[in-house]
């Protein structure tokens, strides 16, 4: 899998926001504004995470990282915490998976958590001067798509700056030795 594009990103976003817009105008008239909203943050989560995991190259412990989100959720669900509070909940679980299965250094996965504060306040401004549902959804992952610019590690650039030409020559020379050996070991 190749890393995201931000226009994966805005499409990502348009889907979910679509989504949400429909169940909390559909769901709304019989159970509530309140558990409506309680379903719909941890399934939207639920289903960006998903995309998520299906856009890293990173294979391991994608169960692990699933079955500790679930139980997150169902404790924040059961617990049952002021809105502002379990949706902060489910905006960490995302920049933490996200940060553990795309960056590999602090510096990215601080540079991400400012994504998601940014987007936590563009939902907030969204629904305040709209109301849209649609809108407050597809600003908080509008925003969330900005992660692509995130470089995935700052440091393996400095260390491939500091590389001289002689010692990629010297790496290439003994490349092509191991695999001369390589080949005349299966050839006899």
């Amino acid at each position: 899998m190749k890393r995201p594009t931000f226009f994966h990103g805005v499409i990502v976003a348009a889907v979910l926001g679509f989504f949400a817009s429909a169940i909390v105008a559909t769901l709304t008239p019989f159970v509530g504004l309140s558990a409506v909203v309680r379903l719909v943050i941890p399934a939207l989560a639920l289903a960006y995470l998903l995309y998520l995991f299906s856009r890293s190259t990173e294979r391991l412990g994608r169960i692990t990282a699933l079955s500790a989100w679930t139980v997150l959720a169902v404790t924040a669900w059961w617990v049952a915490p002021p809105l502002p509070l379990y949706l902060l909940t489910h905006v960490a679980a995302i920049w933490l998976l996200r940060s553990l299965y795309f960056y590999s250094g602090l510096l990215p996965a601080l540079m991400d958590l400012g994504i998601s504060t940014l987007s936590i306040s563009a939902t907030v401004w969204a629904i305040t001067r709209s109301g849209s549902v649609f809108l407050a959804t597809w600003c908080f992952f509008l925003v969330q798509a900005l992660f692509v610019a995130i470089p995935p590690a700052l440091a393996k650039k400095r260390t491939e700056q500091r590389s001289t030409p002689a010692e990629s020559e010297q790496f290439e020379v003994a490349r092509r030795q191991a695999d001369q050996a390589l080949r005349q070991l299966f050839t006899q």
